[in-house]
């Protein structure tokens, strides 16, 4: 182990409690699937955060600002569930870019179009992590489902705060 520590190598855990080794490892894979979208969303609502422009500048800046901000903790949270589990934690841009199902917003569209895509990034990775909550599940492993479960919430929240925020 010191030796590890020494090379800065990331190992795998092998925590004594919790669902089976290859169940965790299973767990932990598609959970950085949900940390890559976690991070992308995070990255696109702070980049909308930096960009918003107009009569609703100050409303939007201030409901992204929040949002990236509690997309960054959870960011960390996600990434830490994976190395409970006993694994490492995607680590690169462009790990995080291959396994996200989240796409850059389009930096030349007008407000209210990347607003709206952002809605549907939210609940594209709402989709994503319903799925992943029901194998969690399957997997026996409830800490992980329920820390999803609370994630898919906030999603489900974002959307509908910026829905309302440009609607007609």
């Amino acid at each position: 182990m010191t030796q590890a520590v020494l090379k800065n190598e990331i190992t795998d855990l092998v925590p004594e409690a919790g669902p089976r080794l290859e169940k965790r490892r299973a767990v932990a894979k598609v959970l950085g699937d949900a940390l890559a979208d976690a991070y992308r969303l995070n990255f696109n609502a702070q980049g909308l955060h930096w960009n918003v422009e107009g009569p609703m500048f100050y409303s939007l800046h201030k409901l992204t600002e929040t949002q990236y901000e509690q997309l960054a903790d959870s960011v960390d949270t996600l990434a830490e569930r994976i190395r409970a589990l006993g694994m490492p934690a995607p680590q690169s841009l462009t790990e995080m870019s291959e396994r996200s199902a989240i796409d850059d917003l389009p930096g030349d569209a007008d407000l209210k179009t990347r607003v709206e895509r952002l809605v549907s990034d939210y609940e594209r990775a709402g989709l994503r992590l319903q799925n992943i909550i029901g194998f969690a599940e399957d997997s026996g492993d409830i800490k992980t489902a329920d820390l999803l479960t609370t994630q898919l919430g906030r999603y489900d929240e974002y959307a509908w705060m910026l829905r309302a925020t440009i609607a007609s």
